[in-house]
């Protein structure tokens, strides 16, 4: 069934009330989602970044151990997202000189009964907030872009490439 054919909100009972879906009866499956954002700031700051040289330390380091840390908190912090025994969560993270901006890409993975989508999207979050954190002191105008997720495999709706 696509998107376009569901007809159910499966995160609203039949009162109109929000509901953590009841995913008891799905089949455990090997699960991945793969996740993208950007944040753009001064070419300076970015160079700084890259030398390692901010006050506040190693901007790239901490913002792989957030997005980690985020995706494992995922369902503390999305209402009605399930807790999910992750297999395998890897942040990577590249400076871009022509767009003056940190790529971000989160993968999580999982063999469990429902997706990985939000672990992923919450650690580039994540990752996106703690690189502005550790910038804006230099750089106010630091933006947070395009969060997205890009790719997921699994599940009853099997593969998607969304970019």
């Amino acid at each position: 069934m696509t998107q376009a054919d569901q007809t159910e909100l499966t995160h609203i009972d039949e009162s109109g009330r929000a509901r953590m879906v009841d995913v008891g009866a799905k089949p455990v499956t090997q699960r991945a989602a793969v996740a993208r954002g950007a944040v753009v700031m001064q070419p300076e700051t970015l160079r700084l970044v890259g030398e390692n040289a901010m006050d506040k330390g190693d901007v790239l380091g901490a913002a792989r151990i957030a997005g980690v840390m985020a995706a494992k908190k995922t369902a503390d912090l999305i209402p009605l997202c399930h807790p999910l025994p992750l297999d395998r969560v890897t942040i990577e993270l590249r400076l871009d000189e022509a767009r003056s901006s940190i790529e971000i890409e989160a993968t999580a993975a999982a063999t469990a009964r429902t997706g990985v989508e939000m672990e992923a999207l919450t650690a580039v979050s994540v990752a996106a907030l703690t690189i502005y954190d550790m910038v804006k002191a230099v750089d106010r105008g630091t933006t947070i872009l395009e969060v997205r997720l890009v790719r997921k495999t699994g599940g009853q709706s099997g593969d998607v490439e969304l970019e």
